[in-house]
């Protein structure tokens, strides 16, 4: 059977897809329930220009119209390739960048429409722990004057109790306080993870941006700050974005898992429906690729040929085309719509039904 017959098969048949049950019914779901999110990204944009001045102005499209949404007190896993898009989701949701278009909701909040002070008073809630932490960490301050310095500028406790409440956060985050004294460059690359955690925490916020915290990290340590975060967000109750390519960390610690593609999701939904059927091509193929700690087992891989696009100049219709073994000539005409085929599972795939 050819590609085109195997996508003509799938399109036609509406009852079952990779596994997959598909309830229409489904479709206007309680996903869409705002009063169940902390966090809600609506058809997010972030275009960066390229070129030189005076030539024809282009675009890096790092983020294109994406939409999800975050509950109070889960973790939502972003993987996808180096260059997708993920890190600058982050920041983009956090103002870090100021978004081409789309809406990016923080407890029913609009942040983009906020002012300078009304967005200054909302930062503390709103955290970022970045990839790095040997570069992300000031050399010239000691340990206890990193995670103390916001505390005191946003007036989280009052300073009298600065020493105490600086002390009781690198406890929580297993720094003994006789390190505060200490420069970051005393520390392994774990201890400094560590640092970064303390100084997001110690703002008491709602929502933390998780950037690859342990891709730059030994795996044992890795299991250590993985440990600590979901620690935290058992005491607290922190909502996360973790940030990975890591697949096998991101089905550990995350509660719902999005996936991305040159700027675009693909696929989104609970992790177990994610891990048990992946629906997109991509998806798959990425699962493939996770080692399992079995040698008796053989994975079948999904190589998938060919290179990236540019973010540049992104391929038409379905940006996935051009590396998809089921691709199709319908699938360079239009975007495949991002549809719920099942409760908390969704996709954008013309191997699926569009209406």
């Amino acid at each position: 059977m050819s590609n085109n017959q195997v996508a003509e098969t799938l399109l036609n048949n509406t009852e079952t897809l990779s596994g997959v049950e598909i309830n229409k019914d489904n479709l206007d779901s309680n996903l869409n329930n705002a009063k169940d999110y902390l966090v809600q990204v609506k058809n997010l944009k972030k275009y960066f220009p390229a070129g030189l001045k005076g030539t024809t102005r282009q675009y890096v499209k790092a983020v294109d119209d994406i939409s999800f949404n975050i509950a109070k007190g889960t973790t939502m896993g972003l993987v996808g390739e180096s260059g997708c898009g993920k890190t600058t989701v982050g920041r983009t949701m956090l103002r870090l960048y100021s978004m081409t278009s789309g809406e990016v909701y923080f407890d029913g909040q609009n942040i983009n429409k906020l002012s300078r002070s009304a967005l200054r008073k909302l930062r503390p809630r709103m955290q970022m722990i970045f990839q790095d932490p040997y570069s992300s960490l000031s050399p010239r301050m000691p340990v206890g004057e990193i995670i103390g310095e916001a505390v005191r500028e946003h007036k989280i406790v009052p300073n009298a109790e600065l020493s105490e409440y600086v002390a009781k956060v690198m406890n929580d985050c297993g720094l003994p306080y006789q390190y505060a004294r200490r420069y970051p460059h005393e520390f392994s690359g774990g201890q400094r993870q560590r640092i970064c955690i303390a100084r997001a925490v110690a703002l008491k916020p709602d929502f933390i941006v998780c950037d690859e915290p342990v891709s730059a990290l030994d795996v044992s340590i890795q299991a250590q700050i993985i440990n600590l975060l979901q620690d935290l967000q058992n005491e607290f109750g922190y909502t996360y974005l973790f940030i990975s390519h890591d697949l096998s960390v991101v089905e550990y610690i995350s509660d719902t898992i999005g996936v991305m593609y040159l700027g675009s999701m693909v696929e989104f939904g609970d992790k177990k429906k994610i891990f048990a059927k992946p629906m997109h091509p991509y998806t798959q193929a990425l699962l493939s690729a996770v080692p399992v700690p079995d040698p008796d087992f053989e994975m079948q891989r999904v190589i998938l040929e060919g290179d990236i696009p540019s973010p540049v100049n992104p391929p038409s219709g379905c940006k996935f085309r051009t590396r998809c073994q089921y691709a199709t000539e319908g699938c360079a005409k239009s975007c495949p719509k991002f549809i719920e085929y099942e409760s908390q599972h969704e996709v954008a795939c013309f191997l699926y039904p569009q209406d």
